[in-house]
């Protein structure tokens, strides 16, 4: 399974990585886990990172100080759970979704590789894409379909050329995304006043909801870009910049993003020029750049993990490019399901991030239950054995997801018996989906000795 007879990719930028899945040569290894921090700081100095500050105060009433907090727990609980996971990318040199078999088997990861690949290649892919597009369209004057078709060939060009070069562009467009969002954070925090709403328990479980599942979305991604790193890198040096740098760059917007709910202004269809109206001219052209970068750095993440959680279901194909040829698929779907949603980007993203999490937090739960109980142990020749089965492990996240769902979940399509009574509780599911399934795991686990 190892990728020995392809190993000379190493740290060429401009070379399409080779194979899919299979564990990264030792020759091929190299770079620093300092390098995490734009790797995970970029993709989140974005506009989808400031909608969620815009969320809690103006979808779930918080006043700033409440939606700052929510930020805080919610971020923080994301980011954590990304620190834990990325460190385990070198020792075995396979993406996320691969070194999941641990935990739910070989068959039994085939759902949450698949729920991964959805998510990422064509969902996330979708609503970031139409965030970048919709700021192009603000600054270029371009109809919004052709910069929707800039951004998203822009993504794949990037994806399609693999690690290399995504670490890469990551690097090099964070220096321009945290000056401009810099300055414009000051002035949008200088302008910030206060607010008439009051809050509520259930309004600001939501929101540390939302925030969760904005942050921890970035999980299943976590061992993607920590596996080309040398076996002997720094675990600690690896959860702390990958965890930081997640945690830094999805606060600080969000708080913009709750304090420019204050400012006021003209209402406009296109949720970026909304965003950047009070700012001065400049900064407003410089923003709206920067937002469009920012959901490029997010999207080669999405369609580069995406395409690598399609290949960890085990799908075989005879290319030496298979990975970037899948890259290239999902970007070519995700650009479709992007065009529909232009009509209604605001809508059907504050949908889209409240049930993210409900998949999430069940995987989670599962995966880091495991990790406990494996810790010190060895296991990479799980990850390749087809015959490899861990019910306890499907059957956990089975409980967690549905009893979640079935019992916490508040949407405005279902509502759960526990929100419907109790409307204060706002909607727990992905604290219920982690606990019930890690909770699970264990006890199942247990019993097996």
């Amino acid at each position: 399974m190892t990728r020995t007879e392809e190993a000379g990719y190493g740290d060429k930028v401009v070379a399409v990585e080779p194979g899919g899945v299979e564990p990264v040569a030792d020759g091929d290894r190299h770079g620093t886990p300092r390098q995490l921090a734009w790797t995970w700081a970029s993709p989140n100095l974005e506009f989808a990172t400031v909608f969620v500050g815009v969320l809690a105060v103006t979808a779930f009433g918080l006043s700033f100080t409440q939606a700052a907090l929510a930020a805080v727990v919610g971020n923080g609980l994301g980011a954590v759970a990304h620190g834990v996971l990325s460190a385990r990318g070198p020792r075995y040199g396979v993406p996320q979704m691969v070194l999941g078999r641990a935990a739910f088997g070989y068959r039994g990861n085939l759902v949450p590789a698949a729920l991964m690949s959805v998510m990422a290649g064509v969902g996330w892919f979708a609503v970031n894409s139409v965030s970048g597009a919709f700021a192009l369209t603000s600054l270029t004057g371009l109809p919004v379909l052709a910069c929707l078709v800039i951004v998203v060939a822009l993504q794949i060009v990037i994806a399609f050329f693999g690690h290399n070069l995504v670490q890469a562009y990551e690097k090099y467009v964070f220096v321009v995304l945290a000056v401009v969002f810099a300055v414009a954070s000051v002035v949008t925090f200088t302008k910030a006043g206060p607010t008439t709403n009051t809050g509520s328990v259930g309004g600001f479980l939501l929101a540390v909801g939302t925030a969760f599942g904005y942050t921890a979305g970035w999980n299943p991604y976590a061992a993607d870009y920590t596996r080309y790193l040398p076996k002997t890198a720094s675990k600690r040096a690896i959860g702390l910049y990958a965890g930081s740098g997640l945690f830094l760059s999805t606060t600080v917007l969000m708080l913009v993003g709750a304090a420019s709910t204050t400012i006021g202004g003209a209402d406009d269809a296109n949720p970026a020029t909304a965003f950047t109206g009070h700012l001065p001219g400049f900064l407003a052209a410089a923003t709206l750049l920067a937002i469009t970068l920012g959901a490029v750095a997010a999207n080669v993440l999405n369609v580069y993990s995406g395409a690598l959680a399609f290949l960890a279901l085990g799908v075989r194909l005879p290319l030496a490019w298979r990975r970037a040829v899948v890259a290239l698929a999902f970007g070519a779907v995700g650009f479709v399901l992007a065009w529909l949603g232009l009509a209604d980007a605001g809508h059907a993203y504050e949908n889209f991030l409240l049930v993210i999490a409900y998949w999430i937090g069940p995987w989670l739960g599962v995966l880091l239950a495991d990790h406990h109980l494996r810790r010190g142990t060895e296991f990479g020749d799980l990850l390749a054995d087809r015959r490899h089965r861990n019910v306890a492990g499907f059957t956990a996240f089975l409980v967690g997801l549905v009893a979640s769902v079935g019992l916490f979940a508040n949407q405005a399509l279902y509502t759960a018996p526990i929100p419907k009574a109790v409307p204060g509780t706002g909607d727990l599911t992905f604290a219920a989906g982690f606990v019930l399934a890690a909770g699970t795991y264990l006890l199942l686990r247990r019993q097996r000795r």
